[in-house]
């Protein structure tokens, strides 16, 4: 009687580590196919004060990058990651995109000495109406790092949260900045970022249809793998990210498996309240 329960014991425990293995053994296969190269997302690297989101120290900034290069990252243009995603290639891991928003002159002051320093290609997101304007990149800046490996990408006109807006001024908020970028670079614009990361279906065809490559957002959007090049999720990182785990977590290219959705053209107050500052300090006081 004790042999049979002792056999049927085994038996019990036998089946339970196989039902493991297998499972064990089909998410190893699932997890690879979830693999999605992260594209690191900054805006504004300056000294600060309390911690801000979209703000992360010249210390900070260079400390992330000395982590890429310390674990032989393989830091990508944004248009190898966009090719490699159309024609299904695989990337392996350790691979990485680094973009910025806005075109604040700090991309120039803190952050190019930085890129070159390491050889690292990034994609600096401009609005062309705030191109020269105090606080932002100059035509002659751009041109400079661009001589060095950056790319220069559109982030509309006026930096203005596009589902907020006609289609007719989405039309001329997207085709104008690429225009006129176009105009005053001398290359191809090829790639667009949605100003605090809303956007709509149509928006998209309308980028799409403006000539562009693709297109990055926030953590907006429901394409966690990143699939739509016209739907890139990015991974934002500020003064925040000061541990090396965090930077990990960050960087293994399953973090979106594990973030929130977001709803892609909700209301950014935020973003509407900076773009109206924004072009308040560009027409003047009385505009």
């Amino acid at each position: 009687m004790v042999r049979m329960k002792f056999k049927r014991a085994l038996r019990f425990i036998f089946i339970g580590v196989s039902v493991l293995v297998v499972l064990a053994g089909g998410f190893c296969l699932w997890l690879p196919s979830r693999y999605v190269v992260p594209i690191m997302m900054y805006h504004h690297v300056a000294e600060t004060g309390p911690l801000k989101l979209d703000t992360v120290s010249p210390q900070r900034f260079e400390w992330h990058m000395a982590y890429l290069k310390k674990h032989r990252f393989n830091v990508l243009r944004l248009d190898a990651l966009v090719q490699a995603i159309r024609e299904g290639r695989y990337l392996p891991p350790r691979s990485v995109v680094i973009t910025f928003d806005d075109g604040y002159e700090d991309n120039y002051t803190h952050v190019f000495p930085v890129l070159k320093k390491y050889s690292f290609p990034a994609t600096i997101f401009v609005s062309s109406d705030l191109m020269d304007m105090p606080g932002y990149l100059t035509i002659a800046q751009m041109r400079e790092m661009m001589a060095h490996g950056m790319d220069i990408g559109s982030h509309t006109r006026t930096h203005v949260y596009l589902p907020e807006l006609t289609e007719q001024e989405q039309i001329e908020e997207i085709q104008g900045s690429k225009k006129r970028l176009e105009e005053i670079l001398g290359v191809p614009v090829k790639y667009f970022a949605y100003p605090g990361g809303g956007f709509t279906e149509r928006i998209k065809e309308l980028v799409r249809g403006a000539g562009y490559d693709g297109a990055c957002t926030t953590n907006r959007g429901y394409d966690r793998l990143n699939r739509d090049v016209f739907e890139l999720k990015r991974v934002r990182f500020s003064n925040k990210d000061n541990r090396r785990d965090y930077l990990w977590m960050k960087m293994t290219g399953f973090y979106n498996l594990f973030r929130e959705m977001k709803d892609p053209h909700a209301l950014s107050r935020g973003t509407v309240i900076r773009g109206a500052m924004e072009r308040q300090r560009r027409n003047g006081p009385n505009e």
